[in-house]
């Protein structure tokens, strides 16, 4: 092959190589560096044992997730519907204000481990508004993970139920 012909099929070769794309090129992300960053909730759908479905956070729930890459976690959603206190204060609700705003609400914190090859999610809760799940650690599998979407099913949710979440990615 004269010298010509060898730089040419260098230039192309260097070229090509340039334009695969980046999971083929190089190996492909893992679960934990995928889900890191902030999350928005989309659907949740609880069902009870008997299969029925539980509408716990509404048709337009609010709230959002975050994982860092620490191993480090929050989350919260709520009811987009909760009612407003009359007192006007936080610290002053009724009891069916109160009532309402639990049970239309779950917060927790802690941090996060990820199973590749189960591709399951444990957290390990530190604090939370519901607190008997203060310690314990819930298993949820992945079902689906893009760049912009998360799926995952939670088989034992604080409110005696299975859930499947969806979360979009925030921008």
């Amino acid at each position: 092959m004269n010298r010509r012909n060898l730089l040419t099929v260098c230039v192309m070769t260097i070229l090509g190589l340039t334009l695969l794309p980046d999971n083929v090129a190089g190996q492909q992300r893992t679960l934990k560096e995928q889900i890191v960053g902030t999350w928005t909730v989309v659907s949740t759908v609880n069902a009870q044992k008997d299969g029925s479905k539980v509408d716990q956070f509404g048709a337009n729930p609010k709230g959002s997730i975050t994982f860092d890459s620490n191993g480090r976690y929050m989350l919260m959603i709520v009811r987009s519907d909760l009612p407003k206190f009359a007192a006007n204060r936080a610290d002053e609700g009724s009891a069916d204000e109160n009532k309402a705003v639990l049970k239309g609400l779950i917060a927790h914190f802690g941090t996060y481990s990820i199973n590749e090859a189960d591709k399951t999610l444990t957290t390990r809760v530190e604090g939370s508004s519901y607190p008997n799940l203060v310690g314990m650690e819930q298993k949820r599998t992945i079902t689906s993970l893009t760049a912009d979407e998360l799926k995952y099913t939670n088989p034992a949710t604080a409110f005696g139920t299975s859930a499947e979440v969806v979360w979009r990615r925030a921008k």
